[in-house]
């Protein structure tokens, strides 16, 4: 044979793509844990959507993309009266529960939001249960919406444990785009080798830089950048559905390869079976909607509010202690030049926590931030890094998120060390939190919509046997909001 010729025998699936695919195919949840944290992981994320749309930054992002256009089965934005195609209805519903980073999260080798797939699931799920009905079919029931969530989340998450994606310069919302193309699929009726060919797809396409959320770039990017990948993902599953190939080497072929091309040759990691771990795990953002790794930082700077509050002036010094993965995304000095930028700056929001003795989304805003306390405070902060804090952050039986702060002032005094490893949001402390989770729910419907309508969605909502029976269609239409 020539030696200037490729041998062009086309492979058999990669082995991630196909498990992929066989855990979307055939996957039973009979998890009741799984399912119920489901639940409260949608009512959650959708509450979070709905106090974005009090933010003229977010609002403008949404809408059909031509002024005026009718969709036929459109999909329905939650809070809104639009009814839109399937793929800009992902766009839109995955951008605003993504918009104040205040849904979920999971971390581990790469961080990450898995509601943001909810984008994608809503979307198809509207739009699929709204075409049976005019077919004379039965819509899809919430209970697709909580299984789908669950499979959702256990791709994007398990991929995350040991797959650092961030320190090859990528970010997380590549899992949001695989998993969510994964789960469309299913639910648009693709058999396994059709879901093989659509997750192909999402992995062969260009990725998302982690520029709009780092110093000296961030920006408003990284509230939308979840939409962005919903949307793709319903796109890619759309394509395929309509007879399009995939590409079975797409993560390990030589040369050409996403491990090649884009993760330094490195082999992507599969380090347990899919099943509902990760939403059993899930950590919710209860308290603040701060980026996670400073959750309990705020929680910290709060508690200590009553002994700062009157002695701003005469602060020396304010000692810091965190893990690892903070100080690579969120420890910044210098100006802060939009939300976004200040959402994802520690020094920022532990000012703030200090300051107010709360953290609340408005915190980030122009007018919040030109208060000189907040970089009088903000200058005055050391960082340090506790190889204990770092070590646990990644162990399974921990995963803690821990902060610590302790002030010293000009007198020589100083507060005592005030410490919170793991947040309210943690499975450790899901007692706690539960009720706290709701209160946060039913405050954005409040917001919203008016008594009535409010304590309608909250009541079925809080029924996990009610919310499982209900259609998609009439889900939707429970939060659609007429102008």
């Amino acid at each position: 044979m020539s030696s200037n010729v490729d041998l062009n025998v086309r492979p058999g699936f990669d082995g991630l793509i196909s498990e992929i695919a066989e855990y979307v195919s055939s996957y039973e949840v009979k998890s009741d844990l799984a399912l119920d944290t489901a639940r409260n992981c949608l009512i959650d994320t959708i509450g979070c959507g709905l106090l974005a749309l009090q933010f003229p930054a977010c609002t403008k992002m949404l809408g059909p993309i031509v002024k005026d256009t009718k969709v036929p089965f459109g999909v329905r934005v939650p809070g809104t009266d639009y009814e839109l195609d399937p793929v800009k209805g992902a766009f839109d519903i995955g951008c605003i529960v993504r918009w104040l980073d205040y849904n979920d999260t999971w971390l581990a080798a790469e961080w990450g939001h898995p509601s943001d797939n909810l984008g994608a699931i809503l979307s198809i799920c509207d739009f699929v249960s709204q075409q049976n009905i005019a077919k004379g079919k039965e819509p899809l029931t919430m209970r697709t919406v909580l299984e789908s969530m669950i499979m959702a989340h256990e791709i994007q998450g398990i991929l995350a444990l040991e797959n650092s994606f961030n320190k090859v310069g990528l970010d997380h919302v590549i899992l949001v785009k695989v998993a969510s193309t994964a789960v469309t699929t299913k639910l648009l009726g693709g058999s396994v080798d059709q879901i093989k060919d659509a997750v192909s797809q999402a992995w062969v396409d260009g990725q998302s830089l982690r520029t709009y959320r780092h110093a000296p770039n961030a920006g408003s990017r990284k509230s939308w950048a979840a939409g962005d990948a919903t949307s793709r993902a319903v796109r890619l599953a759309m394509i395929t559905m309509s007879g399009e190939m995939g590409y079975p080497g797409v993560l390990s072929a030589p040369i050409w390869g996403f491990e090649d091309v884009s993760f330094d040759g490195e082999k992507l990691s599969l380090p347990q079976a899919f099943e509902s771990y990760v939403m059993e795990n899930i950590l919710f953002k209860i308290s603040f909607p701060a980026e996670f790794h400073a959750q309990t930082a705020v929680e910290a700077a709060v508690k200590l509010h009553d002994e700062i509050k009157d002695k701003i002036d005469d602060v020396k010094s304010i000692e810091i202690t965190t893990h690892e993965s903070a100080i690579r995304i969120i420890s910044k000095v210098g100006e802060l030049n939009n939300p976004a930028d200040r959402d994802h700056c520690l020094q920022y929001m532990v000012a703030i926590g200090l300051l107010k003795g709360n953290l609340v989304a408005e915190d980030y805003e122009d007018d919040v931030a030109k208060d000189p306390r907040i970089d009088f405070l903000r200058e005055k902060m050391i960082i340090n890094e506790d190889k204990r804090y770092s070590k646990e952050y990644l162990e399974a039986d921990k995963r803690s998120i821990a902060n610590r702060i302790q002030i010293h002032f000009n007198d020589g005094t100083s507060t005592d060390q005030v410490e919170v490893e793991y947040p309210i949001g943690h499975k450790r402390r899901r007692e706690e939190g539960i009720p706290v989770l709701e209160n946060k729910f039913k405050n954005n419907l409040f917001i919203t919509y008016d008594e009535e309508v409010s304590n309608k969605i909250f009541h079925i909502c809080m029924d996990q046997n009610q919310l499982e029976r209900t259609s998609v269609t009439d889900f939707q239409s429970l939060f659609s909001k007429i102008p």
